[in-house]
């Protein structure tokens, strides 16, 4: 079954990633994931669509999908550098910036720490902190930057205000 699969549809997927920029490596990354999904997904389900339909618009949907990280992350690494450039001597002050979170709450400074600093899942914040789920999370940690925004807006700070 697999190696039909792979004949049958491999082809169309390297074509349309070749197509959209990326490489051989790149298009055999995303057949295996779709391989997977679609494998998974027929466990389950009976599915309508022709094999190689389904799972090129698995294919297609995770290209698009990596090439929006890869395209973002790359803008996230170019405004890095660009800021080094700028501040090479300028360091942010952890005191200042403390202090506008400190005024925020201890709930909020617990909240954006475990999502900018320990990394965590809008998930899993949600359920270390006791969120009914990952959307009421993600509205908390929202309200919590904005305390902080206006604390910052109301005493009229800039960048330049948080660099030593």
């Amino acid at each position: 079954m697999f190696i039909e699969l792979y004949q049958e549809a491999f082809p169309l997927v390297a074509a349309f990633v070749s197509k959209h920029g990326g490489s051989l490596d790149d298009a055999k990354d995303v057949f295996h994931e779709a391989l997977i999904l679609y494998y998974e997904k027929s466990r389950t389900q009976t599915l309508v669509k022709s094999r190689e339909s389904y799972l090129y618009g698995i294919a297609r949907h995770l290209w698009f999908q990596k090439y929006r990280q890869s395209s973002l992350l790359e803008q996230a690494q170019d405004l890095a550098h660009e800021h080094a450039e700028d501040s090479s001597n300028s360091h942010v002050s952890t005191e200042k910036l403390l202090l506008f979170l400190e005024q925020a709450g201890q709930k909020c400074m617990e909240i954006l720490k475990a999502f900018y600093y320990d990394r965590l899942s809008m998930d899993v914040l949600s359920s270390k902190f006791g969120f009914r789920g990952k959307r009421s999370a993600t509205v908390q940690k929202y309200k919590c930057l904005e305390k902080v925004r206006e604390e910052v807006k109301q005493k009229n700070m800039t960048y330049e205000d948080f660099l030593e």
